[in-house]
């Protein structure tokens, strides 16, 4: 199937037959071929970028959400399609789009500038800095693309979709590798009016939350000897490119002046690790463009990331091959997100590697996460640590 029987399966859908007035049925038919015409921009730019052959989850959920309507979306990879400009290969029409950042801090005299001069289509900013256009007025909100950094960040999401923006208006999304009790979150969407009555729930794969080609181990080891069994890994291992998850800083450990687990590691691999990667450190406390810098010039080359969870949700580094738990996740949820930051290259059935470092006691802990996600995990034995 490609994605061009996407869009002919969105364009069944606008033949309303029940009996409507006309009026009413009418405007369907106009709404229906405006997504249709607006479904064939985004198909005509992904085909153009090299994206032919629709995915299992862009396959099920594209007719749904080129249609127009209100979907939630639950799935591995969530990623379905996102152009930011895109042309028609219509008579010489050419449909473009205005971005505007607006992140790490409030208005700008630029910014403003920018929105009486040519208001864009889309903005891309904290919630923070959104919120505060919306409640001056700057601009009106049709659609919001978010990505959850934390769960404060849950109230501003609700206020966003009930205060400053109408069902009626837009099209809601909903999109995430893991949404536990969904039966309850369809219903709080309908009875809370994040999304219309008749959202449409598209869930990929249920019985197999992760890929079959990933595979689990875990190694046993003391907390003093994390380190060098972590390099021990990566010198066997040999990653193309790799991530290593480290737990946040605690309140306690900030006040007593301890430097972060992430920056010790870091500075371990730094002068011990003799491999081609480079290793980048990437952590909540860096500011955005901190952040940027360290992943704008990674996608092309080998690369060994330290992170935190802030790195477990919207990271699409398709060439990672490994990932490491060096702190085992406080979750399963978390121990999934993580995971799903490999083995993301549709229709590759290379095999890409979860290895967690874990101390003896935390064993009933991933054996409790294999039972909630259903996968399998293998013991390393680590033969230069034995006894």
């Amino acid at each position: 199937m490609s994605l061009r029987a996407c869009q002919k399966r969105v364009r069944g859908k606008g033949d309303f037959s029940c009996g409507h007035p006309e009026r009413e049925l009418a405007r369907k038919r106009t709404r229906s071929e405006e997504n249709s015409l607006e479904g064939g921009f985004v198909l005509s730019g992904a085909e153009e970028v090299g994206y032919v052959r629709p995915t299992d989850v862009q396959r099920q959920s594209l007719p749904v959400l080129l249609s127009g309507q209100d979907c939630v979306l639950h799935a591995q990879v969530t990623k379905v399609a996102r152009m930011l400009a895109a042309k028609s290969e219509s008579d010489n029409m050419q449909r473009t789009c205005t971005v505007m950042s607006l992140l790490d801090g409030g208005m700008l005299k630029r910014h403003k500038s920018w929105l009486k001069a040519e208001p864009p289509e889309i903005v891309v900013a904290t919630i923070g800095s959104l919120s505060q256009m919306l409640e001056r007025h700057v601009f009106k909100l049709e659609a919001v693309d978010f990505m959850f950094n934390s769960s404060k960040q849950v109230y501003a999401l609700r206020k966003l979709l009930t205060s400053h923006s109408s069902i009626e208006r837009r099209q809601t999304i909903f999109a995430s590798a893991s949404i536990p009790q969904h039966n309850r979150f369809l219903y709080d969407c309908v009875q809370h009016k994040w999304t219309k009555n008749d959202v449409v729930h598209i869930h990929v794969n249920p019985i197999e939350p992760m890929p079959s080609h990933l595979h689990h181990s875990f190694a046993i080891c003391s907390k003093k000897e994390r380190l060098s069994v972590m390099l021990y890994l990566l010198q066997k291992d040999a990653p193309r490119s790799g991530i290593i998850f480290v737990s946040e800083q605690s309140e306690k450990s900030k006040k007593a002046g301890r430097p972060p687990s992430a920056t010790l590691l870091f500075d371990f691999l730094k002068a011990s690790y003799d491999g081609d990667m480079e290793i980048i450190l990437f952590e909540e406390d860096m500011n955005f463009n901190a952040r940027s810098a360290s992943l704008s010039d990674i996608r092309q080359r080998g690369f060994l990331l330290v992170a935190t969870d802030l790195a477990s949700r919207g990271f699409d580094l398709p060439q990672t091959t490994h990932i490491y738990n060096f702190d085992l996740p406080r979750t399963a949820v978390d121990y999934l997100h993580r995971s799903g930051r490999t083995a993301r290259l549709p229709f590759s059935a290379d095999r890409c590697f979860v290895t967690s470092l874990i101390t003896s006691e935390e064993q009933f802990v991933l054996q409790r996460y294999q039972n909630e996600l259903l996968f399998q995990c293998e013991e390393l034995i680590l033969e230069l640590f034995a006894p």
